[in-house]
């Protein structure tokens, strides 16, 4: 049997099994098996095609695709609408992604522009800016700008502007509070960054039992847990169990 002709069976089998297990019309499998080739393109094309279309997981992976060939695509997207309609909405979606581009300069005067009137408070452009700023080297005025965010909006919540007050805590030198910050993170925080910075920064202070206690609990957790949790986390179990004694 040719590879030609193995290649062709296998495809129609694979498209048969897809038409019963999705519930398919079964005058597709007579296609199949006389349209070999032909048959398998247009059962694609009328069938499949469609569906991942309409995919979400699908187009979340074809937009990755997207990114790698052109990376900017986005950015400039972005910069086109806030050309078209200079609303608030448009210049923060600009400020993140010149945040993820790692212009930090850039998302920073955006964040600024953004934050006047009625809007001179909001929390989600408050702590675009105290990433903008973190990023850039100047971990005080982060630290300034998210205790701003607080005093002016006691109720909000964020996982990672905690993480972030917690770094830019630590990257003042305030041992004593960054330790208080990464306390409190390790207790509901959704991975374990902050329970191996905490680990890191308790190590750089000499108190490593605790340290090592910390980094014994990533590693635990991470035995624990399901395998999608682990390659998530890699980066931090890996620096865990690197930095491990036990």
């Amino acid at each position: 049997m040719g590879p030609i002709l193995l290649l062709s069976i296998l495809l129609q089998i694979g498209c048969g099994v897809h038409v019963v297990r999705t519930g398919r019309p079964l005058y597709w499998i007579f296609i199949l098996l006389i349209g070999s080739y032909i048959g398998v393109l247009v059962y694609l094309l009328a069938e499949v095609l469609p569906d991942l279309q309409r995919s979400r997981g699908a187009n979340r992976a074809l937009g990755r695709v997207r990114d790698r060939i052109d990376p900017g695509r986005r950015t400039r997207a972005a910069s086109r609408d806030l050309e078209i309609a200079d609303t608030l909405d448009n210049r923060r979606r600009l400020a993140e992604r010149r945040l993820a581009d790692g212009d930090y300069a850039g998302a920073e005067a955006l964040y600024r522009e953004a934050l006047r009137g009625l809007y001179a408070t909001d929390p989600t452009l408050m702590l675009g800016l105290a990433q903008a700023q973190f990023h850039r080297g100047e971990p005080a005025a982060a630290r300034d700008t998210l205790d701003a965010l607080i005093a002016a909006n006691p109720t909000f919540r964020s996982h990672d502007g905690h993480l972030l007050y917690a770094r830019a805590v630590e990257a003042c030198d305030d041992f004593d509070a960054a330790a208080e910050e990464y306390e409190a993170l390790v207790q509901g925080y959704p991975g374990e960054e902050p329970r191996v910075r905490y680990a890191g920064l308790l190590q750089r202070h000499g108190r490593q039992d605790k340290a090592q206690a910390l980094y014994a609990e990533t590693l635990r957790r991470a035995d624990l847990a399901p395998a999608y949790y682990r390659r998530e986390q890699r980066e931090w179990v890996d620096i865990a169990r690197r930095e491990s004694t036990g």
